[in-house]
């Protein structure tokens, strides 16, 4: 293996990509309010659309996934190729590729980097157990053994959430000390609960050809991006009309006509967003019981949580299944249990399950507003069913950490985009908060990974959504479209589940 290479050993690569980078358009600077402040830096060791969201400009991993929400490559040069029996994964890394310190990335940094992955990231550790060899082959190649094979492990891969970053070895450590990456942007600076400032990265490389999704050219056009933290949803609002933001991310979707038609500002509505869900607590304390968690399915009214949430109504969709239309993992199995609104039922299944009048502790955040109003509807229907409540409102940083807890609470809410493979939806591990722990489920989840015949997957995803209703180990609210907004300024922007900033710039 070859000692990883220094800026002075790259300075015909430097001057190639600096040569590409003045052929872009330069300058200017882009505030992004975002929903609140992050707890991490590191995206393997947590999991939050903000973490994925920001890293992802400084991080990146081995694959990605293109406008079609197909896996593409972004570190690796191609897709990788896998053995007959789908057990051995040669990946052939991009040459040149520098890190933010200077030196090269080559096959040693990348066997490190996926090493913490799966030991550390909750995706990663559903990969671990069946990894039987990581190793690098040449300075370019990494190969991955598996014991058996594992359908969904270069969307894993590709995942930026629980993502698989590629890390310089000699930073890594349980702790990051340094948060130095591949990508276009890299960090200057950072002011806890100010903002987080990333400037352009001139040894970036970007792939050749055009933009495509998250995939493709990412083209540096912007000199700065700063995220800035704004817990308050309304205060985004506010300066987004004011021009203080060049974008605001998810806004409170009443606020759409006090947008339209702004000098210095635009909404932005970006359709089949994702989907809320209450997560219920199936380690520890009485959701542990799981007639008390069908009583809460009972009980539940969608329609009413969702217009108290979103308003107008084509903001939302009534919808049970776990993937909307147009996608090959839609399935009605087991929606008959979607939006019950029965309180005599749900009264009859707590006290069956021996429901004590203790309260039913939700632990939601007001810096999503459509999280806040979904609780305070559902505090209403648990209370007709005779069960007490108890609202646990914090930010969302504070919400993320006490999620970790299980001792802290009973249903927490969360949502999350639709996901190009059901194995990445975060609950279906049990390492996620909530701890849905379950032979059936064990078993369906092995089948579905381990199976690589795409239409047998989407069979194995019916039952498993099926079983989701049967034990109800979290609820799904239905489907949303997510408001934001933008300055009229900012142009090649493509909307997104994960904002990015790479190819956008500020107009002229």
């Amino acid at each position: 293996m070859l000692k990883k290479l220094t800026i002075a050993g790259l300075a015909s690569v430097s001057m190639l990509v600096a040569t590409q980078g003045f052929a872009q358009e330069r300058g200017g600077v882009v505030n992004v309010a975002t929903i609140g402040e992050l707890t991490t830096l590191d995206p393997m060791t947590a999991t939050g659309d903000l973490l994925g969201m920001v890293t992802q400009h400084f991080f990146e991993t081995l694959y990605t996934f293109d406008k079609d929400w197909n896996v593409a490559p972004l570190l690796a040069e191609a897709l990788p190729e896998v053995s007959a029996d789908g057990k051995v994964h040669t990946i052939k890394l991009r040459q040149g590729i520098v890190f933010h310190d200077g030196s090269a990335m080559t096959a040693e940094d990348v066997v490190a980097s996926l090493k913490r992955w799966l030991e550390v990231a909750s995706r990663g550790k559903l990969v671990a157990a069946n990894v039987d060899k990581l190793e690098a082959v040449d300075d370019y190649t990494v190969q991955v053994t598996l014991k058996q094979p594992f359908a969904p492990l270069t969307a894993l891969l590709a995942f930026n959430n629980s993502a698989a970053v590629v890390l310089p070895s000699e930073k890594i450590a349980e702790t990051l000390a340094e948060y130095v990456g591949t990508g276009p942007y890299m960090i200057k600076e950072r002011k806890a609960d100010q903002y987080l400032q990333l400037v352009r990265f001139d040894g970036y490389k970007a792939r050749e050809g055009e933009p495509d999704g998250f995939g493709g050219a990412r083209k540096q056009y912007l000199d700065e991006i700063r995220f800035v933290p704004v817990p308050d949803a309304n205060t985004r609002v506010e300066g987004a009309i004011a021009g203080q933001y060049d974008y605001a991310d998810l806004l409170p979707v009443e606020a759409f006509d006090r947008l339209n038609g702004q000098q210095k500002t635009e909404p932005l509505v970006l359709k089949s967003f994702g989907w809320p869900m209450f997560i219920m607590n199936n380690k520890e304390g009485m959701m542990t019981k799981p007639g008390l968690r069908k009583a809460v399915q009972a009980a539940l009214n969608a329609e009413d949580m969702m217009a108290a949430a979103f308003g107008k109504p084509e903001f939302f969709a009534l919808d049970g299944a776990l993937y909307p239309d147009g996608y090959q993992w839609r399935s009605d199995a087991g929606i008959e249990g979607y939006n019950q609104a029965d309180p005599e039922k749900a009264k009859t299944l707590a006290t069956e399950a021996g429901y004590d009048g203790k309260p039913v502790r939700i632990l939601t955040s007001r810096q999503y507003e459509f999280h806040y109003k979904m609780a305070q509807v559902a505090a209403e229907y648990l209370k007709a069913a005779g069960l007490a409540v108890q609202l646990d409102v914090v930010d969302w940083a504070t919400l993320v950490q006490r999620r970790a807890e299980p001792a802290l609470w009973d249903i927490f809410i969360t949502h999350s985009p639709f996901l190009p493979d059901p194995a990445l939806i975060a609950p279906l591990p049990s390492s996620y908060p909530g701890w849905w722990a379950s032979e059936a489920k064990d078993k369906l989840v092995v089948a579905l990974n381990t199976e690589m015949d795409p239409q047998k997957r989407v069979a194995i995803f019916a039952d498993i959504q099926k079983l989701i209703y049967e034990e109800a180990p979290f609820y799904k609210v239905g489907d949303f479209n997510a408001l934001s907004a933008k300055s009229p300024k900012l142009a090649g922007f493509t909307p997104s589940a994960w904002p990015y900033f790479w190819n956008a710039y500020i107009a002229k």
